[in-house]
């Protein structure tokens, strides 16, 4: 289903530049005000809808043209500030709202931001509401009698009700004591949330990236550059390292030498201890997650399915197939029996139950798994080039399939935004991964 306004994960974009700018979140607010608000009242016979945000400077701004454009439509708003995305998930459910809003634009730099949408049930908005949405936007906009306008208020303790959540997601006779952890919080929505949740816990707490100024998230530390959480670990002489992203949504970890370990590693340790206290039907990746991962777990008797790239689409898959773990090799990982939504913190909780729970260190738990090596080659193709078409790549593709067998794959994919084609071959050998990467890239050029 074409999309005009939302990608994988909401509206994103330059702050300034359409989509972004204050005029279209206006009425991007007061048309999913008139969707997502359809038959559901909420206190005194209005809908009513929570906004949260990251720590851009670009936050007050569409903080204030969405409270417009709700108000418009007739929808109460409550305002939570500065909070991780997958807290606004949360707390919408809670508080039984019909929707939650984050204006983030997770990983990205300052100057970009995002709008997305959570449902009554703290899920993101399946892509047919969305659609509807759009429509909404591209229509006049209204106002509803001023006897009718949305009322905003201002959210209490949101952030003392989110903590009390994350806690609840560790076990009540386990705690962090004896553990020193460094947590990364990448100047965003979680640095005044993720250190507390693992102090109250028991652990000794080094902060990193807990200062927001509006212009330094994600600016050389988080999730998305965890080697700084990696050298403060090794400095500090701490046992673990958390990295989050700008919105809290991912995470990566490291051990006390600052060995790093993605997405792919810390969902096989969630696996692995789920196993531990029962069966587990299967785990659910996407076209990028390493092959190691799939391996592992079959020879564990876990099912594993890979959903198309976003985690949006990783939860959907998980939801269709009634399993309840999954996750991304960037960090973006769900527990569905924890939270419905992806949480940094969440999922670091579950790392550390098992790493308690099993009394091993991050490396023994992902001792058995060996990542695959993968060599990415991009190939720049004219716009409008249909890979699947041009005989020579395919052939090429399924020979190297069939020599790999087993033991390697491949995956060739159209970037969305340039004119290139992505080849990735992944082999349990760099040098094999690499010499079949270029095979298939060179036939691109014939």
């Amino acid at each position: 289903m074409a999309r005009k306004y939302f990608g994988t994960d909401g509206v994103r974009g330059l702050v300034g530049e359409a989509p972004i700018t204050p005029d279209f979140v206006m009425r991007l607010g007061y048309a999913a005000g008139k969707v997502l608000a359809r038959g559901s009242t909420g206190t005194g016979g209005r809908p009513v809808v929570l906004i949260g945000k990251d720590t851009r400077i670009s936050g007050y701004m569409l903080e204030a043209a969405l409270e417009a454009g709700f108000s418009a439509a007739g929808v109460d708003v409550m305002l939570a500030g500065p909070m991780p995305t997958p807290a606004i998930a949360y707390l919408t459910r809670a508080l039984r709202l019909q929707a939650g809003v984050v204006i983030s634009a997770s990983h990205n730099p300052f100057q970009d931001n995002g709008i997305k949408f959570f449902s009554e049930h703290g899920t993101k908005l399946p892509d047919a509401v969305e659609s509807e949405i759009e429509e909404a936007v591209d229509q006049p906009m209204g106002c509803v009698p001023s006897d009718k306008l949305g009322r905003a208020t201002r959210l209490r303790d949101a952030q003392g009700r989110y903590i009390e959540f994350c806690k609840s997601t560790f076990p009540n006779e386990l705690d962090l004591r004896g553990l020193k952890i460094v947590v990364d919080c990448a100047h965003g929505a979680a640095y005044n949330i993720a250190p507390p949740v693992f102090h109250e816990l028991g652990a000794e707490v080094i902060e990193l990236g807990t200062k927001p100024d509006g212009f330094n998230i994600n600016a050389g530390v988080g999730a998305t550059a965890p080697q700084a959480m990696a050298r403060a670990v090794v400095e500090h002489k701490a046992d673990l390292g958390i990295a989050l992203d700008g919105d809290a949504d991912r995470l990566i970890m490291c051990d006390a030498n600052g060995r790093l370990y993605n997405g792919d590693e810390l969902l096989y340790v969630m696996v692995r201890a789920r196993l531990a206290t029962g069966p587990v039907d299967g785990a659910v990746g996407t076209l990028m997650t390493n092959m190691a991962l799939e391996v592992a777990l079959k020879d564990l008797g876990v099912g594993f399915a890979r959903a198309k790239v976003g985690d949006r689409y990783v939860l959907e898959m998980m939801q269709e197939r009634g399993w309840l773990l999954g996750g991304e090799g960037s960090g973006h990982l769900l527990a569905l029996d924890k939270h419905t939504t992806g949480d940094g913190i969440v999922s670091a909780l579950q790392v550390l139950t098992a790493l308690k729970r099993s009394d091993r260190s991050l490396a023994d738990c992902c001792s058995e798994l060996k990542l695959f090596p993968q060599t990415l080659i991009n190939v720049r193709v004219q716009p409008g080039f249909d890979w699947t078409k041009n005989a020579a790549v395919v052939g090429e593709k399924e020979a190297v399939e069939r020599e790999l067998g087993d033991d390697g794959r491949v995956l060739i994919r159209p970037s969305g935004t340039e004119p290139l084609v992505r080849v990735m071959v992944e082999a349990r050998h760099a040098e094999l991964a690499e010499s079949m990467a270029r095979r298939i890239a060179a036939r691109f050029e014939a």
